[in-house]
């Protein structure tokens, strides 16, 4: 068990990635500065990439993992082996700012009722732009569709300033997300049935039921390279769109809302599959189809999940969950942006 010298494990899951670790790890290191702990979770890299982080960057403390079992299984692993009272999350692909770290731990230090907090994110590849994954605040509709203030669907906006007020959300993105560790292994933790896509959705809505916030702290920026877990538009990352997206409605829904989402989702689904056939991407098709066969397949695995999450539900604090259909006002009302939605 590693217990850090500050009070916050800034944890990096890496594998493979001494390329981002070489052009990242400086400037995270240098932030620190007695603030937090640099821990770097090794998930069996076959490149050398925790002897390459000993010898370069010898105040990280690595954890090695002997087998990889998914980007979420690493979190699980390295997370069980630290003793912090507040862990960040940070994938590898992430470029710190200078002033990142303060406005997170402040935040979290000001009130205990917060369980996890987001950074500002934007794109590292055009910096001016908010980033897919989290974006200014993460947000979910009435079915259970993600999206985020400055990220609708396909639509990224330009940072503006827009979204720089700190406000209360839903989900905060996984690839920078700060997190109170005692709450964390209160409430289960990360479960890695999800494999690689919305595990933090499905670990912040435990933290919601049970009356915890959720934060964006835009005061803290930070930029994502994107798409080196899973590439974006890849047939794998669809297929967990889909697949994980029905297990998020099955672990964390009421049972009344549960019984007409769910069939109302499946049917959405089918939507979706019909257009992609209609522009000849067969392997769209495919890939939710696979997502459907494997939710099926795992039915009495997720509604025995479903028993273990709901007992957090004892207090259920929605705000964030936008009361209408996101599909609806992007696609057929024509809301491209955050700030076009009628508020909630």
């Amino acid at each position: 068990m590693y217990r850090t010298r500050t009070d916050t494990a800034v944890v990096i899951l890496s594998f493979n990635a001494f390329h981002w670790h070489e052009k990242f790890l400086p400037g995270i290191l240098a932030e620190g500065m007695g603030r937090y702990d640099v821990v770097l979770v090794d998930n069996a890299s076959i490149d050398g990439t925790g002897e390459k982080v000993r010898a370069r960057f010898p105040s990280v403390h690595v954890i090695r993992l002997d087998v990889n079992r998914g980007f979420t299984n690493g979190y699980i692993e390295g997370l069980r082996q630290i003793d912090s009272k507040y862990y960040v999350l940070l994938s590898s692909d992430f470029e710190v700012t200078p002033g990142w770290f303060d406005p997170l731990h402040r935040l979290m230090e000001s009130d205990p009722q917060v369980a996890a907090v987001q950074p500002k994110i934007r794109y590292w590849r055009e910096k001016k732009m908010f980033e897919y994954a989290g974006a200014a605040g993460a947000f979910i509709d009435t079915l259970g569709y993600p999206f985020c203030r400055g990220r609708l669907f396909f639509t990224l906006e330009e940072d503006k300033g827009q979204y720089d007020e700190p406000c209360e959300t839903f989900w905060a993105s996984g690839g920078c997300i700060m997190l109170r560790s005692q709450l964390y292994h209160q409430f289960g933790g990360l479960d890695n049935h999800f494999y690689a896509h919305m595990e933090e959705i499905d670990l912040c809505w435990r933290f919601k039921n049970a009356g915890y916030k959720v934060m964006c702290e835009p005061r803290s920026l930070v930029y994502h390279v994107g798409g080196s877990v899973i590439s974006y538009g890849s047939p794998e990352k669809i297929y967990h769109n889909y697949r994980n997206g029905l297990i998020l409605l099955v672990k964390n829904l009421p049972a009344s809302q549960l019984a007409w989402k769910l069939p109302l989702r499946l049917m959405l689904d089918g939507v979706a599959g019909l257009y992609a056939l209609w522009r000849r991407k067969g392997w769209e098709l495919i890939a939710i189809l696979r997502a459907h066969r494997d939710f099926w397949k795992g039915l009495p695995r997720w509604f025995h999940l479903r028993r273990q999450s709901r007992a957090f539900a004892t207090r259920p604090n929605m705000k964030g969950m936008y009361p209408r259909s996101i599909v609806w006002d992007y696609f057929v009302r024509g809301r491209r942006t955050f700030s076009e939605l009628r508020p909630f």
